[in-house]
């Protein structure tokens, strides 16, 4: 049985506890699944009825690894799972699902923007990816869309991709198509290239990008996913993808200071940015917006 001071609602079985995940960090599975049950309430909050793609690392980050979409048979019975395929999806509904999840050295946990029950977006996503090194662009970036998102009436928060990006949200009223969600991201994104064409592209080819960011509004669609709130990456350093106030952004962010280690304190200290995503208030219509398109731009 697990060891310490984690107060289970089912029994589970952690096996190998001391073998190393993250080797250069020296943080073991048990460390790992303790990070999990910390975070576990705002990361729930983001992922319940939603379906999950698993990047499980058996041997640490630095063996193989393989994604996982179906659950697999030696599952618990208590694992909750949506049909998906002809196969069981699992649904990370609860803490239970997590730690053993956990458990399995599923180091990722990636979320569509729609619940498994009602396919209309939650959310719309627009992920920032870098093409220099450091984090000065990708921030410059994230604070013009927030800037254009606020001209608009558009609430947005930002997170941390746990890689080298950032990765900007616009919570919504749960009655758009995904087509709809589209065009508004296809319109934020090349406005910001157009006005600021020697800082942003939507170039998908990595060879015509140079050294200006990708705003990428494609990854937002149907069978598309982002890592989860508070889902770390299988890479050096143990990152976390970390929900960030637009205060501690402007001030400046080093992303390699967002970890396993570091991000459990700052959430009981700070508190959750994301909370405006997840609780279900003050999402956003895109009604104007849309009418605007329909008038303005042809459909593309």
């Amino acid at each position: 049985m697990v060891k310490g001071n984690l107060p289970f609602v089912r029994s589970l079985r952690l096996t190998h506890p001391d073998k190393l995940l993250w080797p250069e960090s020296g943080i073991t599975k048990l460390e790992y699944v303790k990070y999990l049950y910390a975070v576990h309430e705002p990361l729930l909050r983001y992922t319940r009825g939603r379906t999950v793609t698993l990047i499980r690392y058996p041997n640490g980050i630095y063996g193989h690894s393989f994604y996982q979409k179906n659950c697999p048979r030696y599952a618990p019975a208590w694992v909750p799972r949506h049909p998906s395929n002809g196969a069981g999806a699992i649904l990370l509904n609860d803490l239970p699902t997590l730690l053993w999840l956990g458990n399995q050295a599923a180091l990722e946990f990636h979320v569509p923007f729609h619940e498994a029950k009602d396919h209309r977006p939650r959310e719309l996503a627009l992920d920032l990816d870098p093409s220099a090194p450091g984090f000065a662009q990708v921030t410059e970036v994230a604070l013009l869309l927030r800037d254009t998102a606020c001209r608009l009436g558009l609430p947005a928060y930002v997170k941390t991709s746990g890689a080298t990006g950032l990765q900007v949200y616009i919570p919504l009223q749960p009655r758009y198509t995904y087509g709809d969600t589209r065009r508004v991201g296809a319109f934020l994104a090349r406005y910001l290239a157009e006005r600021y064409p020697r800082l942003v592209t939507v170039a998908r080819r990595v060879g015509e990008r140079g050294t200006r960011v990708y705003v990428d509004y494609l990854q937002h669609g149907p069978g598309r996913t982002l890592p989860a709130p508070y889902s770390p990456r299988g890479r050096p350093g143990a990152p976390v993808s970390t929900p960030l106030s637009w205060e501690e952004l402007e001030r400046g962010v080093d992303p390699a200071e967002l970890n396993i280690r570091t991000v459990p304190e700052r959430l009981r200290s700070l508190g959750d940015p994301f909370a405006p995503v997840t609780s279900g208030q003050g999402r956003a219509s895109l009604d104007e917006i849309l009418a605007f398109l329909a008038k303005r731009l042809p459909e593309r």
